[in-house]
């Protein structure tokens, strides 16, 4: 009956060992992420009218959560090789309204929150980090989500909110049993989530050891970039297709699946081209990524023949388009 119960011990044992993980931060339990980033910014008291920055290239559901806050999401540029905001973007997109940057460490690689951290300083700003693809990953040593005021992880079906603070993380556990009931985690998917996490390392060093034979097998892609001082932990293995963007893209897509390797676009459509998100923002590196990217499959679970296939594929296929 553990996936009908709601905050129970499960619930409880999960806060307390995420909270070990993650630095002795407080930890709170949620249903999902977006309620989790949901319950982040409004424990900040952020609200109608006021706007948080974000980026664009992203899952949509970090837009939404800003929305169903009641706050206005503004999109900013990313950085061309980490696919991260673009530390320029956000400080030339900030204006009186803005009170909060929200930065996604996307893919798995940390967004450059030491730099987003000095200019949200400059000006009064609360930063919130979604690193729901990042656990484990680092900036200078650093572990992601301990920059921002609050951080939302994913556990699985579920999320987690940290902070350091202990007044937030209340205000958050009270919205969460209170008026926001629904973003309450049930203790069948806390139970998975403790799984998860106890195995969190293995997994991750064993998908890293196939995304560093990935880097140096593959030539008929653009390989991902990883910034000097990060730890990339490839919540996806994201590389660019040579040649004219989608049409070749998505005709690569189509011939890795010809040959058994099942590649996705993560991201077919930026969140400010969504007809609900649709926005005036000139963003020409978010619409070149995504058109260009595709992210190929390095789950721990592949076996040597496979990735040997996966990259003779893509080598084969480069040369073509």
């Amino acid at each position: 009956m553990q996936q009908f119960l709601v905050q129970g011990a499960e619930v409880a044992a999960l806060e307390d060992e995420f909270s070990s993980a993650a630095d002795g931060r407080h930890a709170v339990a949620v249903a999902s992420a977006t309620s989790g980033l949901q319950l982040a910014l409004l424990s900040l008291g952020i609200g109608a009218g006021e706007e948080v920055i974000l980026p664009s290239f992203a899952p949509v559901e970090t837009a939404a959560a800003v929305r169903r806050a009641g706050a206005v999401p503004v999109f900013a540029d990313i950085d061309p090789l980490t696919f991260c905001l673009d530390p320029e973007a956000v400080a030339a997109a900030i204006t009186p309204l803005t009170v909060a940057i929200l930065p996604v460490h996307l893919f798995g690689h940390p967004a450059a929150v030491d730099q987003i951290t000095d200019i949200a300083a400059r000006h009064g700003l609360a930063i919130i980090e979604d690193a729901t693809q990042a656990q484990a990953a680092t900036l200078a040593g650093r572990r992601v989500g301990t920059y921002g005021v609050l951080s939302v992880f994913a556990v699985e079906e579920g999320a987690v909110v940290t902070t350091e603070h202990p007044e937030l993380a209340g205000a958050v556990k009270r919205l969460r049993d209170t008026a926001h009931a629904e973003a309450r985690m049930a203790d069948g998917k806390a139970s998975v989530g403790r799984g998860v996490l106890a195995k969190l390392a293995g997994a991750v060093a064993r998908q890293r050891a196939n995304c560093r034979y990935l880097d140096s097998a593959l030539t008929g892609v653009l390989v991902p970039y990883v910034e000097p001082g990060a730890h990339h932990v490839y919540h996806r293995y994201t590389v660019r297709i040579p040649g004219n963007g989608r049409p070749d893209r998505d005709a690569f897509a189509m011939a890795l699946a010809a040959r058994g390797v099942q590649a996705s676009v993560s991201i077919p459509t930026p969140v400010h081209r969504m007809p609900e998100y649709r926005s005036s923002s000139f963003l020409p590196r978010t619409e070149k990524a995504a058109g260009e990217t595709l992210s190929l499959p390095v789950h721990p679970g592949l076996t040597e023949k496979e990735l040997e296939r996966m990259a003779t594929a893509c080598n084969t296929l480069g040369g073509l388009l």
